[in-house]
């Protein structure tokens, strides 16, 4: 067969199962395999893939027609300038959340801290720690998780990136962590009982539930993270956080319930105009 046939097949298999990137999941595994850019499926669509190529890629299909999201089945995902390992038991990064990322590079700039001291709380892959060690070579970053498969992914992808200064803590929440820092930040489980349930199946049937499920309400790790984090903000340091598109108004009524720690309270938006990041800075 011909990458354009192969790659035809696979889109009606994964479109018949549901799956709404189907032609993109296609060649993104195709390329996978074949250890090529996608890029050269619209140079060379009528190149031959092999017998032995196709039964593979067949392999990879079919995983992914049963929901595996693709960066499990191939163990990589893209994140700000880079790519990090993922896998079952770590949370594959989003889009969504280089838009903390952004936001954080904004308040040092603004700060004007020389060597600032960087906590990211729930590292998970290492994804935030890690953009901000890359963008801000004097920063001292300290990462946590309490998942030590997360962690250990996390040390993988710093070594990968050559990045051996982030320090990389194992325990819940502020447990393991000593000393103050001048920005915190943290995309936390935010996930509330009811819309788990109602979560697609490709997230919720492969993804860390404890990754993505906060408790009852979603809101439950935004209050122990606003409440404790006044302890470890240097002065005038500032915590951000990742929040779900509805928690806006709710994220941001328990950082006012703490004004006499808090001030500059304010709501950064991503790139579809949804709320992302509410930040605060220490009073």
């Amino acid at each position: 067969m011909t990458v354009r046939e192969i790659i035809f097949k696979a889109t009606q298999r994964l479109e018949e199962a549901g799956i709404p990137s189907a032609r993109l999941d296609a060649e993104v595994l195709l390329a996978f395999l074949l250890r090529c850019d996608r890029l050269a499926f619209f140079k060379n669509p009528e190149n031959a893939v092999g017998e032995e190529q196709g039964a593979a890629f067949d392999r990879l299909i079919e995983r992914r027609t049963g929901g595996e999201p693709v960066a499990y089945i191939t163990g990589r995902k893209n994140f700000w300038s880079f790519a990090l390992d993922v896998h079952a038991g770590v949370l594959i990064p989003r889009p969504d959340t280089e838009v903390i990322v952004e936001e954080a590079l904004a308040v040092l700039r603004q700060e004007s801290w020389s060597n600032p001291r960087i906590l990211d709380i729930g590292t998970g892959s290492g994804a935030i720690a890690l953009a901000l060690a890359c963008e801000v070579p004097g920063a001292a970053v300290t990462a946590t998780d309490i998942s030590k498969t997360a962690l250990e992914t996390a040390q993988k992808n710093a070594a990968a990136l050559k990045l051996d200064r982030v320090v990389f803590l194992r325990g819940d929440l502020f447990e393991p962590v000593k000393g103050r820092f001048d920005l915190i930040v943290s995309n936390p489980p935010y996930i509330g009982a009811d819309e788990y349930e109602s979560l697609p199946a490709g997230v919720k049937n492969f993804e860390p539930e404890e990754a993505l499920r906060a408790g009852q309400t979603g809101l439950e790790f935004y209050e122990k993270l606003i409440y404790q984090a006044h302890g470890y903000l240097a002065e005038n340091g500032w915590l951000l956080l990742e929040i779900g598109a509805r928690q806006k108004q709710e994220v941001r009524a328990i950082f006012e319930a703490h004004k006499d720690f808090y001030e500059h309270i304010d709501v950064r938006e991503d790139y579809a105009g949804l709320p992302r990041v509410v930040k605060g800075r220490r009073r």
